[in-house]
């Protein structure tokens, strides 16, 4: 049994070999990933306690309970998209993803746009992700250690964020089945912080009954809303908008197992399986902590669940399971954090392979005794600890450009973080937009998964979603409104502008376009 297991293994990695050499590479990376690896990864990066435990009180304070009726909407329309990206990953099962996948449907110069757009948007994730331990870190420290130190002192967060990107660094450096486990745990301990919380609350006793999972809890009222944003009167013209975003913010990362598939056993076979139950695993996850949660909202209403966050609703449990659960949330920012640094590494390292980056022949090095591009998971290192440096703009007055606003006390990594969100959904809908244009001259997928007949009208409506709340999360409004608490009025569209801009002039100087198309002349 074991001989046959292992000349499955055999035959499955000469197949992965010889697709690479169709496409004009050659084995490098490591190919040491299981299927349950590769889930791990997508599913630690999309994360639903951190993205829960980081938008909740936004989506209940601009949605009410009711928001939690958008998680299924959310994931079913990003599962269209899971199932493009997957009859891809099939057909290019190559490191970088996304990148890739735009190089081969449309065009270097096209793919070199995702790729830039995609990267630079990963990378600001992993510094979003691991600054947004300090809080739960802190409250932990103190609590056990009675020390007195601040979430928001600089010191402190460069402090933890830098041990955070150095560990998750070295971790995968060393080698990608590392990678793997920290990702491993990751599923574990989302599974205990997830179903346990919903458990133990149960358990505990819920204070609201379900016909409370459909209230608004008049939140669309300005004069009753708990952050005091006005959102029209309206809940579904006006707060349900703002409420979906919180899930938007949540439901991506699948697509972090195609980065890896260079390093996956029989990937064209497993990627795309792993970003379809990533996805789902990560909605049903979900929608069972939001559950739990509203549930168990004081009977005082939800003012002070806004205001105060999930711990309001955890300080009901003795302290110990408080303090376990807060640990699992630790592990899980951590985990996340990991995840995402290396699938940005890999893009940086598929970027590099082409000649398409400042310093390619440096980043693309690979370590001879882990086989991990160790240079480029450096990169995902240095750059976010670069983002981190903007936490020390925080302006104490409310900053007027023109007709751009930036609100007081709000540190310019916030900012950051938005793009990061906008990012992945504008390189998400060009992805998309870019297999739509493959298959109008013709392309026909010849993977191990497709879409077969449905392969059209599932793309279109995975552009459609993508366009749509691409629009929602970028379009300016006032501070005032409910928006601005997501996008900061103006910000995240300049951002994405500035972002767009510098790679388009340095695309337009350097021409990285011919050496991603010469790679395609020469190696194909």
């Amino acid at each position: 049994m074991a001989n046959n297991e292992v000349s499955d293994v055999s035959d499955a990695s000469h197949g992965e070999d010889a697709r690479m050499v169709a496409l004009g590479y050659r084995e490098e990376l490591k190919r040491v990933l299981s299927f349950f690896d590769n889930f791990s990864v997508a599913f630690s990066y999309l994360s639903p306690m951190v993205g829960i435990y980081s938008l909740y009180t936004l989506g209940l304070g601009t949605g009410g309970p009711r928001y939690i009726w958008t998680i299924p909407i959310v994931v079913a329309c990003m599962m269209l998209v899971a199932l493009v990206f997957g009859e891809l990953a099939s057909e290019y099962p190559l490191s970088g993803a996304l990148y890739q996948y735009g190089k081969y449907n449309v065009g270097p110069r096209y793919g070199w746009y995702v790729g830039w757009i995609y990267g630079f948007a990963l990378l600001a994730t992993v510094a979003s992700v691991d600054s947004g331990a300090v809080l739960y870190i802190v409250d932990l420290v103190n609590l056990w250690f009675k020390t007195d130190l601040s979430s928001t002192n600089h010191v402190t967060i460069f402090v933890i964020v830098g041990l955070f990107f150095i560990v998750s660094g070295a971790l995968n450096a060393v080698g990608a089945k590392i990678m793997g486990r920290v990702a491993n745990l990751g599923v574990y301990v989302e599974t205990i912080g997830t179903f346990g919380v919903f458990l133990a609350l149960a358990i505990h006793g819920f204070h609201q009954g379900f016909g409370f999972l459909f209230t608004t809890q008049h939140v669309q009222d300005v004069s009753r809303n708990a952050f005091g944003v006005n959102l029209g009167g309206n809940w579904w013209l006006g707060a349900a908008l703002v409420a979906v975003l919180a899930n938007a913010y949540i439901f991506y990362g699948f697509e972090s197992a195609g980065d890896i598939s260079e390093e996956t056993v029989n990937a064209h076979r497993s990627v795309p399986r792993a970003m379809r139950s990533a996805l789902l695993y990560g909605g049903i996850a979900s929608f069972v902590l939001v559950m739990g949660l509203l549930l168990a909202t004081p009977k005082a209403g939800i003012a002070g669940v806004v205001s105060g966050g999930i711990p309001v609703v955890l300080a009901q449990l003795p302290s110990y399971i408080t303090d376990f659960f807060l640990v699992m949330v630790v592990i899980a920012f951590f985990s996340c954090g990991t995840a995402v640094q290396g699938a940005g590494a890999r893009v940086a390292y598929a970027l590099a392979r082409d000649g398409a980056l400042p310093a390619s022949n440096w980043v693309k090095k690979v370590s001879p005794k882990f086989k991990t591009p160790a240079n480029a998971v450096l990169i995902g290192v240095i750059v976010p600890f670069l983002f981190m440096l903007l936490v020390l703009v925080n302006p104490s007055k409310p900053i007027h450009i023109l007709w751009f606003y930036y609100p007081a006390n709000v540190n310019a990594l916030y900012a950051l973080v938005s793009f990061g969100v906008s990012g992945i959904y504008l390189s998400f809908f060009l992805t998309v937009l870019g297999s739509f244009i493959a298959r109008s001259r013709g392309w026909k997928p010849s993977g191990s998964f497709t879409l077969g007949k449905w392969g059209l009208p599932v793309t279109v409506a995975g552009m459609t979603y993508l366009l749509v709340m691409f629009v929602n999360i970028c379009w300016p409004s006032s501070l005032s409104s409910g928006r601005a608490l997501f996008n900061y009025g103006w910000i995240t569209l300049l951002v994405m502008a500035v972002i767009v801009i510098i790679g388009g002039l340095y695309e337009f100087i350097v021409r990285p376009d011919r050496k991603i198309a010469a790679h395609r002349i020469e190696k194909s």
